[in-house]
């Protein structure tokens, strides 16, 4: 008896650790952009992600997904995205009169962070 018990159990415990268990995969798309200059990191840069569209006619113009952040005291702005993508990647810096600037071009992949830096002159 105490046998057929332990099996029992067993086969509930199993059951139970079984159907409770999650499946699902992390899919976030994970961007981490650093800027920098001929003298190092910049801090306080805007980082612009967004992709150019092109439609039937021709016309190009930016799509609806597209974020943008200022970068901290290191250089870098991080971003999160649900699906992969490829964006552009725009970073200036307004230093006095003179603006700085550099371009880029990232490609996201499912569940995966991706490191990017973008050189502005």
């Amino acid at each position: 008896m105490k046998h057929l018990l332990f099996i029992i159990s067993g086969l509930a415990f199993s059951m139970i650790l079984f159907t409770t268990t999650s499946c699902d995969k992390n899919t976030d798309c994970k961007a981490t952009i650093t800027v920098v200059d001929s003298t190092g990191f910049v801090g306080n840069a805007r980082v612009k992600l967004f992709a150019n569209v092109k439609s039937s006619s021709g016309q190009t113009f930016v799509g609806d997904v597209k974020a943008d952040g200022v970068t901290d005291d290191a250089g870098t702005v991080k971003f999160t995205f649900k699906l992969p993508a490829i964006f552009d990647i725009s970073a200036v810096r307004v230093v006095g009169t003179k603006t700085l600037t550099g371009t880029a071009i990232i490609k996201l992949e499912e569940g995966k962070g991706i490191d990017k830096q973008v050189t502005i002159k």
